[in-house]
């Protein structure tokens, strides 16, 4: 198949990488820094298992898109809407648009721009940026997609690029599951500019998550959604998984970015507000990064992700 990745930062970047590896043909979009690196060495992806340079094709233009069969929708929630009026122009009508973004209600968004079918799907990986051009792979890699007519084939493309893929007919509470475990995990790693590992070690932290899940968890189910499984169990499983990772948001605020708090902490407060249910602690974590934000935090990070 023929796949683009729009959004080339550091997820876009492994599956992209992932799939070319495998024999597809794919297109990254991605900052002009990536592009120039990509095109010159290739992409340097880095796993548990293997670094080798993956031959792929790389551009700034969004037209880039065109022809492609299947398209990894990986921008910032902050950026969903203008990335898919940007692609909207070049897509295939037979395209199919993978959102692999954090937050609950990225697909639903691009929908609204697009002609094509987009598919919500939970994302979990960590991954980061360590330089232009170069991916670093530092645990998982599972996608949960939507049902649709095309997924069955989708999971087997992904099969033999060493991508697991579960087809989900609860979507919705999957990517409820994520972002319970962004909530969590995101606001407190960018505050403290900690690893997972570290960070649930410190005092009172787990406190504090079991906090916001159960909040997250309280307006979910006044939304209507059913989150499957042990939310709190699983929140407590990543920091075992992905000890070394760092959260994108802690990324964000050490390149001085705007982050997607918003759409993590912040969705759960403005829903929380609306349906009358309190989320304190929800709150104060918005807050915070928020302010943090407007900060100057030294960057332990190489590159940027777009």
């Amino acid at each position: 198949m023929k796949f683009a990745v729009m959004g080339a930062g550091a997820v876009g970047c492994y599956y992209g990488g992932m799939l070319a590896r495998a024999g597809h043909e794919v297109m990254l979009i991605a900052r002009p820094q990536h592009v120039q690196a990509v095109q010159q060495h290739g992409l340097l992806l880095e796993t548990q298992t293997f670094t080798e340079h993956v031959a792929l094709q790389a551009s700034s233009d969004p037209a880039a898109v065109r022809g492609a069969q299947c398209v990894l929708f990986c921008v910032k929630s902050t950026d969903t809407e203008s990335a898919a009026t940007a692609i909207a122009p070049h897509l295939d009508a037979a395209a199919v648009v993978l959102s692999l973004q954090n937050g609950v209600d990225n697909a639903e968004r691009a929908q609204a721009v697009l002609a094509q079918t987009v598919l919500p799907t939970v994302v979990y990986v960590a991954t980061s940026m360590a330089g232009p051009g170069h991916v670093k792979h530092n645990g998982r890699g599972e996608l949960v997609i939507g049902t649709s007519l095309r997924s069955a084939v989708l999971v087997a493309e992904f099969a033999r690029a060493g991508v697991p893929v579960q087809i989900s007919d609860n979507v919705a509470g999957a990517l409820w599951v994520k972002l319970i475990i962004n909530c969590a995990y995101n606001a407190l790693s960018a505050i403290a500019q900690l690893p997972y590992g570290r960070l649930v070690q410190g005092q009172g932290i787990a406190a504090v998550m079991r906090d916001v899940v159960d909040e997250c968890l309280a307006v979910a189910q006044a939304c209507g959604v059913q989150v499957p499984g042990d939310a709190w169990a699983q929140v407590q499983a990543i920091s075992g998984a992905m000890a070394t990772q760092y959260s994108s948001t802690a990324q964000d605020l050490a390149r001085g970015k705007r982050s997607e708090i918003d759409y993590l902490n912040g969705h759960v407060v403005r829903k929380g507000d609306q349906l009358g249910i309190p989320t304190p602690a929800n709150r104060v974590l918005l807050a915070l990064v928020k302010t943090l934000e407007s900060k100057q935090i030294p960057n332990k990070f190489e590159s940027q992700q777009l």
